[in-house]
């Protein structure tokens, strides 16, 4: 289980990007998502759940996510938070 240690983030907000922060949480808070996005009606939802999966899929259970889309595809949001992930876990 991955523990976030301390405030980081990756990305851009240059179109087709996302800047993704992360920040610690207090221990049983849960994750939770701010989303900024000119295609929030559209597309927020998926948004939140790509970034869920990957918090998931690398163990993480508390932890304040705010991402900011620029029109990012799945792929590039994955590298994002994982990449900010990878920063705020760092000893």
């Amino acid at each position: 289980m991955a523990t976030v240690n301390k405030a980081a983030q990756a990305g851009t907000l240059e179109s087709s990007d996302m800047l993704v922060a992360i920040a610690p949480a207090p221990e049983g808070a849960g994750v939770t998502i701010n989303l900024a996005s000119p295609t929030m009606r559209q597309y927020g939802a998926h948004i939140k759940t790509v970034i869920l999966a990957v918090l998931q899929d690398c163990g993480v259970t508390d932890a304040v996510i705010d991402a900011n889309d620029k029109g990012a595809v799945d792929f590039v949001i994955e590298a994002r938070v994982k990449t900010a992930l990878l920063r705020a876990t760092e000893a």
